[in-house]
């Protein structure tokens, strides 16, 4: 699990972080903050079920699921049977 919480908090930092000073955290609240948009969720859906072979249903792609890394790491769990 720990290894897809650095690869999603690498993704999330190299695709959508502009300021060099931010410090994102696997906490950090990515779409109530602003940082990731809903076009931007897409992209990063597209990225998880790539990497890691898996369909994410869009019933469990809600805002509150990818609003942090953590949550991001439950659904990728949930779908990586």
């Amino acid at each position: 699990m720990d290894e897809i919480k650095d690869v999603v908090l690498e993704y999330v930092i190299d695709e959508y972080v502009e300021e060099d000073d931010m410090e994102v955290t696997f906490d950090t609240p990515l779409i109530s903050s602003g940082l990731v948009d809903s076009f931007s969720m897409v992209s990063l859906k597209a990225f998880l079920e790539k990497k890691y072979d898996i369909s994410i249903p869009d019933a469990d792609a809600t805002p509150e699921a990818f609003d942090t890394v953590n949550s991001i790491v439950g659904i990728v769990e949930k779908h990586k049977s």
